[in-house]
């Protein structure tokens, strides 16, 4: 599903103009962005919690020159899903 899709969706759904649910997506998008780059986590109750997390120091490997290099310490951003969300998923998603 694309934001576009969503857009149309919630716009249905509510009767909000497409483009004050575009805004309003927008918004909350550059929220949790600004939030998790200045090391905040964000959590939504029912739905989940956009994380901060930090990757350990490691060794990687170039394989085209075989050489070893070392990757420092970093963080990247990540979502936990909340336990009723995941439950819910397991339940109605077929393979």
């Amino acid at each position: 599903m694309t934001k576009a899709e969503i857009v149309a969706e919630i716009s249905e759904k509510t009767g909000v103009e497409k483009v004050a649910v575009q805004a309003t997506i927008e918004a909350f998008m550059k929220s949790v962005k600004t939030n998790i780059s200045q090391g905040k986590n964000v959590y939504l109750r029912g739905f989940g919690s956009f994380i901060v997390k930090k990757r350990a120091a490691k060794k990687g490997r170039n394989i085209s020159k075989k050489t070893t290099i070392l990757i420092p310490e970093h963080f990247i951003p990540a979502f936990k899903p909340a336990k009723s969300f995941s439950e819910k998923v397991k339940k109605s998603v077929k393979a």
